[in-house]
């Protein structure tokens, strides 16, 4: 009779824990769904920051925050680059970029000091380093957040790259 009842007692323990085992599963993914979840929101965020690049000339760098327009994306997905930057009129200086930027929701510019713009008819880009104003084909890229006043100065080859922080 003792070895009757250690069995069911055996058994019985036996469906308790496989119970609990089976309840333990679930909060497990659960977990892991909450990880998976948090990570897909931080890239979320991570992908908001804003975008920044650096522009070298004769040892001055110029710092300029991209708005989130595709051709300001497809010019920084170009980066780094080593290029040949021209004088243009009495307040820009210009560059073009070894692949067309994407216009699909560019935004027109009105230029001041600092803007960063593309000239579509042109497809070059355009720093100025005086107000200028707005024009048919003239969409807004970023705007200068470091060392404007140096723009005007660019000469030669000048390096673009990602600025970090």
């Amino acid at each position: 009779m003792k070895n009757i009842i250690k069995i069911v007692l055996s058994l019985v323990m036996c469906f308790f824990l496989w119970g609990c085992q089976n309840q333990t599963e679930p909060n497990r993914t659960s977990t892991t769904q909450t990880q998976d979840h948090q990570e897909t929101v931080e890239q979320d965020v991570t992908s908001k920051e804003s975008k920044k690049i650096s522009v070298t000339s004769n040892g001055q760098i110029t710092i300029f925050e991209l708005n989130d327009s595709q051709a300001a994306n497809s010019l920084y997905e170009q980066l780094p680059l080593t290029i040949e930057v021209e004088n243009y009129s009495d307040n820009e200086k210009i560059f073009y970029p070894p692949v067309d930027l994407t216009m699909t929701d560019a935004v027109s510019a009105n230029a001041v000091t600092g803007t960063l713009a593309y000239y579509e008819p042109w497809t070059d880009v355009v720093m100025f380093y005086e107000d200028f104003g707005s024009a048919s084909g003239l969409y807004e890229l970023g705007q200068a957040i470091s060392g404007s006043e140096y723009i005007e100065d660019m000469s030669g080859t000048i390096e673009i790259e990602v600025y970090l922080e």
